[in-house]
């Protein structure tokens, strides 16, 4: 590998990633990360526990030091934005923090922009009369946003919030809030929060934020947001064609995000699924030299195909692959499973693979059937066990496991549990091969066969009940 210039523009979890790994590679080689704000290498993720006070400082949710990353030898020009990609000059395009335009040349340049905030069409939201920020009504997606949302409740100090929005990041903000003892009423437009596991396990999400104290409002659409005359914040809303609102004191609005393209799109970058750029397996671009990787590009999925399903976990990856490959190197994104985990109070959700409508949506042939059990965490003789409601879904036909949610306590060990099925998905076991894997047990912890092994078992009873004999002996003995 010759030794080159890498410039990665974005410094969130693919930027770097990509940065770290050509450095590691090549320490010859000069790399450079172009970051818009001041917080390269920021946790996302971990906003909503800075919020809550969980995190204690802000720096804190810095997966690196400035410090950290000077010393692997890369260099981070903050509060530098990208403004144009020259492709034939192999140039980018730059306003430095004092705001003067420069030219950087690169040999490989890879594009980390992720995404931004989706506004929605919510009356009072956009146009010139807009409420922002300093009335109290905020997205939440950046750094910048979080230093608005708690410059917001230091000075405001609200009593009341209303959350619109109900998937990973609304959920996370209402336990945040609570926990500030702020009262919360969250609204989501879909029929159950957490659309992103069936309705029957998003019930008992529901049910875990109205018993700490969060009213939760489900298919109730918002369509406005004023100021009242009180000086508080009024949401108008719609739930079965009748009108619903609330004032409160805070408002913030987490509907989710869309993919950030324009530096590559305006550059001639080919965009593809909802509007991400596209990119192949090793993360090129059809623009000569242009890697891409992250939440702006399209989504490799093992089971969907091509898809857009932005995750902090892929987001790393891909840069891993994006970094190499600008050295010269070979590397291939494996793709995604969509595995996911998030805590609400003292449950945990977690899933990975696919959901029955997703598997239709996929169109591969399978047929899809989905199985729900709700195994003990561990032996029930021990104190504190709990259940765990798990719901796989596999092909009816051949027994392929295609997908798994489970939602349970947070002690019992929900996201090492949903690892179990995403390895054994990335592996295409069949649900009743789950059986075989030899998985830890002691009774405090689990049970001879694992929950995720019962589950498993449930399903093949139900689906697959002209198994070989071996099989049905192995599920009579499963407790």
């Amino acid at each position: 590998m010759s030794h080159r210039h890498i410039v990665a523009v974005g410094g969130s979890d693919a930027g770097i990633s990509a940065a770290l790994r050509a450095r590691e590679l090549d320490p010859e080689s000069n790399v450079t990360v172009v970051v818009a704000d001041a917080y390269p290498n920021f946790s996302i993720c971990g906003i909503p526990y800075y919020v809550s006070g969980e995190v204690t400082h802000w720096t804190n949710l810095a997966h690196r030091t400035a410090a950290d990353l000077a010393a692997t030898g890369m260099r981070v020009l903050t509060d530098t934005r990208a403004t144009g990609i020259n492709v034939e000059e192999h140039t980018l395009d730059l306003l430095d923090s004092k705001g003067a335009p420069r030219q950087l040349p690169y040999d490989a340049l890879i594009v980390g922009t992720g995404a931004v905030s989706v506004r929605p069409p919510i009356r009072g939201l956009s146009g010139p009369d807009a409420l922002g920020p300093a009335d109290g009504v905020h997205l939440l997606h950046s750094m910048g946003d979080t230093f608005a949302v708690m410059d917001s409740l230091q000075e405001r100090q609200p009593s009341t919030a209303a959350i619109v929005g109900a998937g990973y990041i609304g959920l996370e903000m209402a336990e945040a809030l609570t926990s500030r003892g702020i009262r919360v009423s969250q609204i989501e437009a879909l029929p159950e929060v957490l659309p992103t596991v069936d309705p029957e396990l998003g019930a008992l999400v529901h049910a875990e934020l109205e018993r700490n104290g969060v009213e939760v409002l489900t298919e109730t659409a918002v369509t406005a947001i004023s100021r009242s005359d009180t000086g508080g914040l009024t949401i108008t809303a719609e739930h079965d064609g009748r009108p619903v609102s609330r004032t409160v004191d805070f408002i913030l609005v987490v509907v989710g995000v869309r993919p950030d393209t324009e530096l590559a799109a305006d550059a001639g970058a080919d965009l593809g699924a909802k509007g991400a750029i596209v990119v192949d397996e090793a993360m090129r671009t059809n623009l000569s030299d242009v890697f891409a990787a992250g939440d702006c590009v399209h989504t490799h999925h093992r089971l969907l195909g091509i898809t857009w399903l932005p995750l902090g976990t892929t987001a790393h990856k891909q840069g891993r692959v994006a970094g190499e490959n600008a050295l010269g190197g070979d590397a291939r994104f494996a793709g995604s499973l969509g595995t996911q985990v998030v805590k609400v109070f003292d449950l945990v959700a977690a899933r990975t693979g696919l959901r029955e409508h997703e598997v239709v949506a996929a169109n591969r042939g399978w047929v899809p059937a989905t199985s729900q059990s709700s195994p003990d965490d561990h032996k029930a003789y021990y104190p504190g066990a709990t259940p765990i409601h798990i719901r796989i879904t596999g092909d009816e036909q051949s027994g392929l496991l295609l997908g798994a949610q489970l939602v349970g306590h947070r002690s019992a060990e929900i996201a090492k549990r949903v690892d179990t099925y995403a390895t054994a998905l990335f592996h295409t076991m069949t649900v009743d091969r789950l059986s075989e894997l030899d998985l830890s047990y002691t009774p405090p912890l689990g049970s001879p066969w694992d929950a995720t092994q019962m589950a498993a078992q449930t399903w093949v009873r139900q689906h697959r009940p002209a198994m070989p004999s071996t099989a049905e002996s192995r599920s009579t003995h499963a407790h």
